[in-house]
């Protein structure tokens, strides 16, 4: 499983759905522990309505206080890493000029224009965000 997980384009996505169901499933099993302690201590009856009712309040009252918090911490992070912003990015004519001077200076090693043009796929195969 592992394997599949370092290949995997999503494989952060699944490491990080199984790290929180794994947290959603102990925190519902401990809050179960402590709805029934409570209930006895105040000589109620346990019920699985009232457990699902608080459960569901306090993980609820964690989302609107910590999780979306941190969701947006990290989302925004990874948005803000993956877009970049305006500063951290080269200017496409700087990007372009970097680009000619590359194929002039190949062109200059090999008189085959069709080899530069050939070697520059190969370079975009290699880097473009969106290939598969």
């Amino acid at each position: 499983m592992l394997g599949i997980l370092k290949t995997s384009k999503r494989g952060y996505l699944w490491v990080t759905l199984g790290f929180f169901l794994v947290s959603l499933a102990i925190h519902w099993t401990f809050a179960w522990f402590a709805y029934v302690q409570e209930q006895q201590d105040h000589n109620q009856p346990i019920e699985t309505s009232g457990y699902i009712n608080q459960t569901m309040r306090d993980t609820m009252e964690n989302w609107q206080s910590e999780f979306l918090q941190l969701i947006w911490q990290v989302a925004g992070l990874s948005f803000l890493l993956y877009v970049g912003s305006p500063q951290s990015k080269e200017s496409t004519d700087r990007i372009e000029a970097k680009i000619d001077l590359l194929a002039k200076s190949l062109k200059e090693f090999t008189e085959d224009p069709e080899k530069v043009k050939e070697l520059l796929n190969d370079i975009d195969k290699k880097y473009y965000k969106n290939s598969c």
